[in-house]
C-alpha cells in the first residue's frame, strides 16, 4: 500500500511545455506528493518525461528492497505508480514469464506486461478484470504518449482526480494532495479505467450478473422455510471462498497482524488467518512463516462490549493479543488530526475512524506494517441491523447491491485513510473479487432475518455464522452485530452528541444553508465536524466529494421506506433500531 500522484497532459491550456515549465511542475508535483508521505515512509520516487509527471510514496510490504516505484519497464518505455496489492501477480507473472523482462519481485510490476498485452486491442477492461487484488494505478505510455488510470472494482483504494486552471490532469491517492493545485476536484469512480487514447472519461469495467436480483432470487438455498440445513455444499462453498481469499492475501515480507473487534466478521477473519499464519504462503506452505505468532488488536473505552468478546475471541483462536485503550479526551482531541487524514465529515465515519486511528498508532508502535480486517460483510450479508425490516428478499438483495456500491465512500475510506494514516496497510478479505462473486449469488433467503415458525427470528448473516461455527467461541459465533462506533464504547457516540450540541449554537445552526451551501448539515454533530473539514479543504470541490445522504443504523436513503418510523430520523448508530439492537446485551 502506498500513495501517489499523477500529472499529465502537461502542454495544456496556452503554456507549451518547455524544461523551464517541466522543472516548476516536477517540483509542484513533488509537494503535493509530500502531503501524503504518511501512506508510504520507506521511499520517495519520481518520474519525468513527456507529457507526465509520476510521483510515488512508498509503503514496503512485498519486496521492500528492489520494489521501489515508480516501475519502469524494460525498454523505459511503460512507468507505472501504483497503490494496493496484486494478490493473484505470480499466475500473471508465470504467464509472462518468457515475454517479459521482470525487473523486480513487485507484485504490481505484473500490470506492465498486461498493459502491453492490451494496448493495440484497447481492451483495458479484460486486462484489468485479470487483476485480483486491491488497488489504483496511473500508467504512462512515453512512447505513444498515452496515459492509463484505474481503480479496483469495490474502492478498497482510494484515488481522486482533477484540472488545474490550465486543464492539465492529475490523480492522487488522497484528496489533499489536489486540493490547492486543481480548480476543480472528484473521486476517480470504483470499478472504472480512464484511457487517454479514448474518450478521457471513466469506463466501467466491472460489471456482474449478481447486480440484477433475477439473476439470483432461484439459485440454491442452504436451509428451507423452517431454518434447517438441507444444502449443506452452499454454506461450503461460503467457507471455502473466505479460507482461499485470506491464504491470497497472506502475501507478505514484513509483519502482520489482524484487527479483532470481538464481532462476527474480524473473528471470523482472526480464526482463518490463524489457521495459515504458521507456513509461509509465498512458498505454497511448504516453509516456516518469518513471524510465526499472529498477533491480534482491538480497542475500545474502559469496559466496552468490543474488548470483552475481543479477549475471548482471542483466547479461542491462539493469537497474541493486544488490548488498546483509549479515552474520550484523547479521542476528542484526535478529531482535527483524524478529518484531515479520513477527509469526509460524514458522522459515520468520523465515529468510527476515531478509535481506529488511534489503534493504527499502537499497532505501528509494535512494528506491524499490515493488518487483515473485517470489513464488508455486512454489505454482502445484510448484517446491519435495519435489515431485519426488509419487507422481502427482493428489497433486501437490491439494498446490498447499492451497498455494496457505496463501500467507498464509507467503511473501505474509514479502513484505509485511518490505518494509513500511521503506514499500516489494511487488506479485506470479504472483499476480495472471487469470494464477492460467491457471496452474491447466493439465494437471498439464505442471508434474511426470516421469521421461523416456532415465532423467532433467525439472526442476521446466519449463513456465515454456520459456515463458521465450528472455529469460533458460540458467543463470538452469534453475538448480535455491533457497529464498530457503538461497540468501542457507547460513551464516545454520547459524548460527541453532547459536545457538539453545545459548540454549536441553535443561531449557528438555523443559518447552516448560509455557512455551507453545498450539503448544509443535517445535524449540530455533522455541522462541527463540516466546520473541521472547510478549514482544512476549502473549495467547493472537496465539500462535493463527500457523501451527504439521509440514512438509519447505515441504510442508504432507499431503505428508509422500509420502516414508517424511520423517515424523519438521520442516525447512523446501530441503536437507532429500536427493538432489534436492545436484544444485543
Amino acid at each position: 500500500m502506498c500513495g501517489f500522484v499523477g500529472a499529465f497532459d502537461l502542454s495544456s491550456g496556452s503554456q507549451p511545455i518547455d524544461e523551464g515549465l517541466r522543472e516548476e511542475l516536477r517540483r509542484q508535483v513533488l509537494e503535493q506528493s509530500r502531503t501524503i508521505r504518511h501512506r508510504g515512509p520507506d521511499w520517495s520516487g519520481v518520474y519525468s518525461g513527456g507529457s507526465a509527471i509520476l510521483s510515488h510514496e512508498r509503503l514496503a510490504i512485498v519486496d521492500p528492497f528492489s520494489g521501489k516505484q515508480p516501475l519502469v519497464s524494460g525498454d523505459g518505455k511503460v512507468i507505472l505508480a501504483a497503490n494496493g496489492e496484486i494478490y493473484n501477480h505470480k499466475t500473471i507473472r508465470a504467464e509472462f514469464a518468457s515475454a517479459y523482462d521482470f525487473r523486480t519481485n513487485s507484485d504490481c510490476e505484473v500490470i506492465i506486461p498486461l498493459y502491453q498485452k492490451y494496448r493495440d486491442s484497447g481492451d483495458f477492461g479484460a486486462m484489468i478484470e485479470k487483476l485480483s487484488g486491491i488497488f489504483a494505478f496511473a500508467l504512462y505510455d512515453s512512447e505513444r504518449d498515452e496515459y492509463l488510470v484505474a481503480r479496483d472494482e469495490i474502492g478498497v483504494i482510494p484515488l481522486y482526480q482533477g484540472w488545474d486552471k490550465a486543464g492539465r490532469f492529475y490523480v492522487a491517492s488522497e484528496l489533499k494532495a489536489l486540493e490547492g493545485w486543481c480548480t476543480t476536484v472528484e473521486e476517480f469512480p470504483n470499478g472504472c479505467f480512464l484511457w487517454s487514447g479514448g474518450n478521457r472519461k471513466p469506463v466501467r469495467w466491472y460489471s456482474r450478473k449478481w447486480e440484477s436480483f433475477d439473476a439470483v432470487a432461484e439459485n440454491p438455498k442452504a436451509s428451507d422455510p423452517n431454518g434447517i440445513v438441507v444444502n449443506p455444499s452452499v454454506i461450503e462453498s461460503v467457507r471455502n471462498a473466505l479460507e482461499n481469499a485470506v491464504r491470497a492475501q497472506l502475501m507478505s515480507d514484513v509483519p502482520y497482524g489482524v484487527l479483532l473487534s470481538g464481532g462476527l466478521d474480524s473473528s471470523i477473519i482472526a480464526a482463518v488467518t490463524q489457521k495459515f499464519a504458521r507456513k509461509r504462503v509465498e512458498t505454497d506452505s511448504t516453509e516456516g512463516a518469518w513471524w510465526p505468532r499472529l498477533h491480534s488488536f482491538a480497542i475500545g473505552l474502559e469496559g466496552s462490549p468490543d474488548l470483552a468478546a475481543a479477549r475471548k475471541a482471542a483466547d479461542y483462536i491462539g493469537t497474541v493479543h493486544h488490548e488498546i485503550h483509549f479515552t474520550i479526551q484523547e479521542a476528542l482531541d484526535a478529531l482535527r488530526d483524524v478529518i484531515y487524514h479520513i477527509e469526509t465529515y460524514d458522522i459515520t465515519t468520523v465515529r468510527a475512524s476515531t478509535p481506529m486511528y488511534l489503534l493504527a498508532r499502537a499497532i505501528k508502535a509494535m512494528g506491524i506494517k499490515m493488518v487483515l480486517s473485517g470489513e464488508g460483510s455486512d454489505e454482502l450479508f445484510g448484517g446491519y441491523l435495519y435489515f431485519h425490516k426488509a419487507p422481502n428478499a427482493r428489497e433486501f438483495h437490491e439494498e446490498l447491491v447499492r451497498k455494496m456500491g457505496k463501500l467507498h465512500l464509507y467503511d473501505c475510506l474509514r479502513a484505509n485513510k485511518s490505518l494509513m494514516a500511521w503506514g499500516v496497510e489494511g487488506r479485506v478479505p470479504f472483499l476480495d473479487k472471487e469470494f464477492i462473486d460467491v457471496a452474491m449469488s447466493l439465494n437471498p433467503l439464505d442471508k434474511m432475518s426470516i421469521r421461523l415458525p416456532d415465532g423467532t427470528q433467525r439472526i442476521e448473516k446466519w449463513i456465515l455464522r454456520k459456515a463458521f461455527e465450528d472455529i469460533l467461541p458460540a458467543e463470538i459465533v452469534w453475538r448480535q452485530k455491533e457497529q464498530f462506533s457503538d461497540g468501542v464504547g457507547y460513551n464516545w457516540i454520547d459524548t460527541l452528541r453532547t459536545m457538539t450540541e453545545e459548540k454549536v449554537s441553535d443561531a449557528e445552526f438555523a443559518r447552516r444553508e448560509n455557512r455551507f451551501p453545498v450539503n448544509p448539515p443535517k445535524t449540530k454533530e455533522e455541522y462541527f465536524y463540516r466546520e473541521i473539514y472547510s478549514e482544512l479543504f476549502p473549495s467547493d470541490s472537496a465539500a462535493r466529494v463527500v457523501p451527504h445522504e439521509a440514512g438509519v443504523a447505515c441504510s442508504t436513503a432507499k431503505a428508509l421506506e422500509w420502516d414508517a418510523a424511520w423517515k424523519n430520523m438521520d442516525e447512523p448508530s446501530g441503536r437507532a433500531i429500536a427493538g432489534v439492537h436492545d436484544k444485543a446485551y
